[in-house]
């Protein structure tokens, strides 16, 4: 058996013992129901209505009769369109901006990543993510999907996450899946055209659980430690963006720079694939942002316009920067900037209105092309595809900028920089730290990166046999 055969093993094997097949959530969420008839009779007996039950601290058992079908039915398209943000559009935006040699691979690590992360979601990520549990991790009682069900017969009845109490659960977790799928997809970008694919394989499941899964946790599962702080990330500023994004940076750290970098002109295969996967990105946000709302309301229709602005702003923004500074508007300059909106607006989408989602769009499109430029040559790492000039700081940006325009009247909650700071700053430590162990570990047994050789020749011929004439 190879070494990367054993570390798949041995993961697998670990993450699968700890009450993974447990029946104990299932349980008590069949008890629920019980409870509330007993309720109900109990009122009948009285003539005395009681008070009214608590909302569920975890994922349970609910009446289909209690599903809302608009609700579902936005929820089921937001995932489509959060699913094609991956593959095919960061598959096309990332394909087109490495050079030709590169291409199938680049694309090729998209749609793998999207197929592990699929079963790891199934086999522990979710449950880590969303189940009740400790500050910085959640339960094992979701495992393997454990107790999510629908129930036709004799009983009618369904489970749901006590996050999203008027859609099935399993259109939740899938839809959550969507998220998980595209942040490591991202991190990519930053290690384009050197990583050996068996290693890009095993970053990506063991980042996928000990990154992406603690820090979802940690934002937006109530018991999570950032959640209860306050911290406000509306559809995945600080999970998302600037968890892909500083990990991007500790891989182009580690790995170092690609042979040639600096001295060899390493020009995009295709801009045209690049501005089509810009637009898919585009309109798949809209299931991104405004489907983060889990209803079909007026929150999502907000998150809708305000991704809508910033998105253009920070186009334009971009757009002008670089004209100013280089003498020409680009076509890769104006898709950069419009990616950097999308992230720059995706924390802030669901609490500001459309005025300050403008700002924030103007800000990250100017502030993004300068860390893409100005800020990477300076410091001399070489982010190929700009993951963490763009998700990194853009995702910073909007972070900050959402706890200085969140809306009370638009979310019911204040802002606030400091609290907002707080979760910047454990997301890029946390999130650095532990890639950074990952990759060192990787390196350390079965290597990073390819050959000199695989690397002139190019990565589609070299690691996957195949090549675009």
């Amino acid at each position: 058996m190879s070494t990367l055969s054993r570390l798949i093993f041995v993961g697998v094997f670990a993450l699968s013992i700890p009450a993974a097949w447990s029946d104990e959530a299932s349980t008590a969420a069949s008890a629920a129901p019980a409870a509330s008839t007993a309720t109900a009779e109990a009122t009948t007996a009285t003539g005395t209505a009681p008070a009214a039950a608590a909302a569920p601290t975890e994922p349970t058992l609910m009446g289909v009769d209690k599903i809302n079908s608009g609700d579902t039915a936005w929820m089921l398209t937001s995932t489509a369109l959060v699913l094609m943000m991956s593959v095919p559009g960061l598959a096309l935006f990332y394909g087109g901006m490495v050079r030709k040699k590169n291409v199938l691979a680049t694309l090729m690590q998209t749609f793998a990543v999207t197929c592990v992360v699929t079963l790891l979601w199934w086999l522990i990520g979710y449950s880590w993510a969303f189940t009740p549990g400790g500050r910085f991790l959640g339960g094992a009682s979701r495992a393997l999907f454990n107790g999510m069900t629908f129930m036709h017969d004799p009983a009618n009845k369904l489970s749901v996450s006590h996050l999203a109490l008027t859609i099935p659960e399993t259109v939740f977790a899938m839809f959550q899946m969507t998220f998980a799928i595209i942040t490591p997809a991202l991190i990519a970008g930053a290690f384009a055209d050197r990583m050996k694919f068996s290693a890009m394989l095993v970053f990506m499941a063991a980042w996928s659980l000990l990154v992406y899964a603690p820090i979802a946790h940690m934002v937006w599962e109530p018991t999570g430690w950032l959640n209860a702080a306050g911290v406000l990330d509306f559809a995945g500023g600080t999970v998302v963006h600037i968890n892909a994004g500083i990990a991007g940076l500790a891989s182009c750290l580690v790995l170092g720079k690609r042979l040639g970098y600096g001295r060899e002109a390493m020009p995009p295969h295709n801009l045209t694939l690049t501005l089509i996967g810009a637009s898919l990105l585009w309109v798949g946000w809209f299931g991104f942002n405004a489907g983060s709302a889990g209803a079909a309301d007026g929150r999502a229709g907000m998150a809708m316009l305000v991704t809508q602005l910033a998105t253009a702003a920070a186009a334009l923004g971009w757009m002008f920067a670089e004209w100013v500074s280089k003498g020409k508007p680009s076509v890769l300059g104006v898709a950069s900037g419009a990616v950097a909106g999308l992230v720059a607006i995706t924390p802030a989408s669901g609490f500001v209105g459309a005025t300050p989602a403008v700002i924030i769009g103007v800000t990250a499109g100017v502030v993004c092309f300068i860390a893409a430029t100005s800020l990477k040559h300076a410091l001399g790492y070489d982010d190929s595809l700009d993951a963490f000039g763009v998700h990194g700081i853009g995702g910073i940006i909007g972070a900050l900028l959402t706890g200085v325009f969140a809306s009370k009247e638009i979310s019911g909650v204040d802002g606030s920089v400091l609290t907002q700071m707080k979760g910047v700053v454990t997301t890029v430590i946390y999130g650095f730290a532990v890639s950074f162990v990952i990759l060192k570990i990787i390196d350390k047994t079965i290597g990073l990166r390819v050959t000199e050789e695989q690397e002139r020749e190019g990565l589609d011929i070299s690691l996957h046999g195949e090549s675009i004439e």
